[in-house]
């Protein structure tokens, strides 16, 4: 069985059991977390898909850690001007473990 959920934005196919990097989410180490907005769901023969949000389905998850991914370097440069400019950039993420994909019968 899997879901697409949307959020931060994005889109996840989550199954139970998997971790998924989200972007930073406001919740704490060790805390369940709830997902209402589930775009498809699907158990292997029968397939739900939303207009926009499959109703009644939720995915629930646990948050593992909290952290930063890898540093990538963001750099300016016009030719011929002097200009040079040098930044790094790590992102936050949210480390979650999936634990059930409940769905409304």
């Amino acid at each position: 069985m899997y879901a697409i959920i949307e959020s931060c934005g994005r889109q996840y196919k989550v199954s139970e059991g998997d971790t998924i990097f989200f972007e930073k989410l406001d919740a704490e180490e060790g805390k369940k977390v709830k997902f209402d907005n589930v775009v498809l769901v699907s158990d292997g023969k029968d397939v739900k898909v939303g207009a926009p949000y499959v109703k009644g389905c939720s995915v629930e998850g646990n948050v593992v850690s909290h952290g930063k991914g890898k540093k990538i370097i963001v750099y300016k440069y016009k030719a011929k001007k002097n200009y040079r400019r040098t930044q790094g950039h790590r992102q936050p993420y949210t480390k979650v473990e999936i634990k059930s994909i409940k769905v409304a019968e």
